[in-house]
């Protein structure tokens, strides 16, 4: 304070000075000021500032007056200014330092200081924290929420218990003066529904024997961008540890029923004695066990490089004592798909994969699974020749229909089976993206299966490991959150999935219209 009113006394001064500079310009002025400064040059500490008034004489004296030197106004605020520097040094000296946030005045004023001392980390460029859950909230154009880690063990365990994700958009209702007395009488009678097991639209909760409940994991085992070695300390398979991650969370509700089962799409129907096998063998050696059963599940057909990816899923898996599902057409038969169609298929076959046929068949018609085919089905497709492109086109279609409805009723008949259960399904991006792969097939087969099923579209949670601009069709550098932006095709917008989940920070460049932290 002593030094704020010192400088306030300066700066009044300083003002004084420059407007009475006017009046003693010649020596015939009525009034002369003096500024003495000589004190300032004998010690630091005795700063003393006089001001002397004299009186000019009569005109009959005049010619004995000394004459004043000519002062001007850029001299007398070159002394004044001397002197405030002056008192502030001294004040600065005498009074004690106090703790500061901010760095020093002089820092902000002058742009010659060097750029370590203007900054409070020496120059480093340290980046922000951002979180490495998101969830797509279904708005329109679909936008981000990010969770905070500590938030992120609640949302997985809340997935294991079944309660599956909303695909309304998401509305923070906080309590505030226009809605506190109705959270005050509504709040208590929803407390209670919430106790008898209803929900607020009256009807009773999800669960039960009609009721499943199904996550996919989606992740292309590839270690790029965010799953990078160079961003997870060295680590490789970083997609298989994250996943790993998120199922020790979404298994423990259920780990102890025996009803939980982990399906994998790379792995032919034709190899579940493998996967059956390896869960139930015990003692040993654990290499040797493994290496049996990658030999086993490279002898069905399945791709032996992405089954030893999958490995540390297959431990947790038979640590927790969860079933474990092969899912994908044997490779034989998707050969012939390959080559011919779907009609080319034994029947008795096709039946085996297929359980509703109707459906499987209708769902083709659908305007939205249309958007879907055009916009992300088909955009995988890679002709081998020039020949009959539009027939390889078919072919390829065809293929792919068949694998998404294979592993979709693979899934519903375990779950239909096993009451109150859930799946936990490893798929590729491709498989699950924008919710017309298999993950949107899950709600149609088991209503075929049991009509008194629960099962609904937000039974079913897709999440996204470490996905990047290209694998959701982005063609810059953010991620593309939507098909169907077309105002047409509204109605059938669909969003990439329902979360994200990253090894690492993700960069600000890849993240579209992102929300408030929650």
């Amino acid at each position: 304070m002593m030094m704020l009113r010192c400088l306030f006394l300066c700066i009044v001064l300083v003002f004084a000075l420059a407007s009475s500079v006017d009046g003693f310009v010649t020596p015939q002025a009525s009034r002369t000021y003096h500024v003495s400064l000589s004190s300032l040059q004998q010690q630091d500490d005795d700063v003393v500032v006089n001001c002397n008034e004299e009186n000019i004489p009569s005109k009959q004296h005049h010619n004995n007056i000394e004459p004043q030197p000519a002062t001007n106004r850029r001299n007398a605020i070159r002394k004044s200014a001397a002197s405030i520097a002056a008192i502030t040094g001294l004040v600065s000296t005498q009074q004690p330092q106090q703790a500061s946030a901010l760095p020093a005045i002089a820092s902000f004023s002058n742009p010659f200081a060097p750029s370590a001392l203007k900054s409070t980390n020496g120059g480093q460029y340290i980046p922000a924290k951002r979180c490495t859950a998101y969830l797509i909230d279904q708005t329109i154009p679909p936008s981000l929420i990010p969770y905070r880690a500590s938030r992120e063990a609640a949302i997985l365990k809340n997935l294991g218990m079944g309660s599956g994700t909303s695909k309304t958009p998401f509305i923070e209702e906080d309590i505030n003066l226009n809605n506190v007395l109705n959270k005050a009488v509504f709040g208590s009678i929803n407390t209670v529904k919430k106790v008898a097991g209803i929900s607020e639209d009256g009807a009773i909760n999800k669960s039960g024997p009609n009721y499943q409940s199904f996550v996919f994991l989606g992740a292309n085992f590839d270690d790029t961008y965010t799953a990078s070695p160079e961003k997870n300390g060295g680590n490789t398979n970083n997609d298989a540890t994250l996943a790993v991650g998120l199922l020790t969370d979404i298994c423990k509700p259920k780990e102890r029923n025996g009803n939980t089962a982990i399906g994998l799409t790379f792995a032919p129907q034709g190899s579940q004695e493998v996967l059956n096998t390896y869960l139930s063998s015990s003692g040993g050696s654990v290499d040797d066990a493994e290496q049996k059963f990658i030999d086993g599940l490279s002898a069905a057909g399945a791709n032996e490089e992405l089954a030893k990816k999958h490995l540390p899923i297959i431990r947790f898996a038979k640590k927790k004592k969860c079933t474990l599902l092969a899912l994908s057409p044997n490779p034989s038969d998707l050969a012939t798909v390959q080559k011919g169609g779907l009609q080319s298929l034994d029947p008795q076959t096709r039946d085996t994969y297929v359980a509703d046929a109707q459906g499987f068949i209708s769902l083709t018609q659908d305007p939205k699974f249309k958007l879907y085919t055009d916009r992300s089905l088909l955009k995988d497709f890679v002709p081998t020749s020039n020949n009959d492109e539009k027939a390889e086109q078919a072919n390829f279609f065809a293929e792919k229909i068949l694998v998404h409805e294979t592993c979709a009723t693979a899934i519903s008949k375990w779950a239909t089976s096993h009451p109150d259960s859930l799946v936990v399904t490893i798929a590729p991006i491709p498989d699950v993206r924008f919710m017309g792969g298999i993950n949107g097939r899950i709600p149609r087969i088991c209503q075929s299966m049991n009509p008194n099923t629960l099962v609904d579209e937000e039974a079913v949670t897709t999440i996204l490991l470490n996905p990047n601009a290209k694998e959701t069709l982005s063609e810059s550098k953010f991620l593309r959150l939507e098909i169907g932006t077309a105002p047409a095709n509204w109605k059938y917008q669909t969003k990439l999935a329902d979360y994200l989940w990253f090894s690492s920070m993700p960069k600000v460049n890849m993240l579209p219209r992102m929300m408030n932290e929650q």
